[in-house]
């Protein structure tokens, strides 16, 4: 009887042990799994949330996040524009929900679609957008081109079409200071 007691109590105590392992374990895996999240894995999970970004140079931004990419975000605004914003100018962001999105395999088309793409998609559409860099500063016109560390806006006023006649000017931007590309509606905004 005694041999059978002093058994059990050494496999409790094993037990035991072996739990407390485990779960010491347990919770630095979660926290190894989350230190190689990235912002736009943890952003993707929140696809259709309404969101407030602070960005350098452009203050609060808010809408509800439409898409994410590698460097990139997307939100639908209040009145309905989209607003392409730098990942790079996130400065801290409220209202993500507790998901995270799985990151999407190296290599993938998805992962492929930067910044710069999604600008020469603007550039494509002839898209009348409203430029702000990380100073504060906003330029208004058709993006023109995109080079591999820059953007040219065709500069004209909001309300007019590109055209010839319009243009102002032509502003090469330097991508590491855009902050955020909004689309505006000719002879709304």
């Amino acid at each position: 009887m005694r041999w059978q007691r002093l058994f059990a109590e050494l496999e409790a105590e094993f037990d035991a042990v072996e739990a407390a392992a485990e779960r010491a374990e347990a919770g630095s895996r979660r926290r190894a799994e989350l230190g190689a999240v990235r912002l736009a894995e943890r952003l993707a999970g929140s696809v259709g949330r309404p969101v407030s970004l602070r960005c350098r140079g452009a203050g609060e931004v808010a809408g509800t996040l439409t898409d994410v990419g590698p460097d990139w975000l997307l939100l639908s605004d209040d009145v309905h524009r989209e607003v392409l914003v730098a990942t790079g100018a996130v400065l801290s962001v409220a209202g993500l929900g507790r998901m995270t999105a799985v990151p999407a395999p190296d290599g993938s088309v998805r992962g492929r679609l930067d910044l710069r793409r999604a600008l020469r998609g603007l550039a494509r559409d002839r898209s009348v957008v409203q430029v702000l860099l990380d100073d504060g500063s906003a330029s208004v016109g058709t993006v023109d081109s995109v080079g591999a560390d820059f953007v040219e806006l065709a500069e004209h006023a909001a309300d007019q079409p590109r055209r010839a006649g319009a243009v102002s000017g032509v502003r090469t931007l330097a991508l590491p200071a855009l902050v955020l590309v909004r689309t505006l509606a000719p002879g709304l905004d």
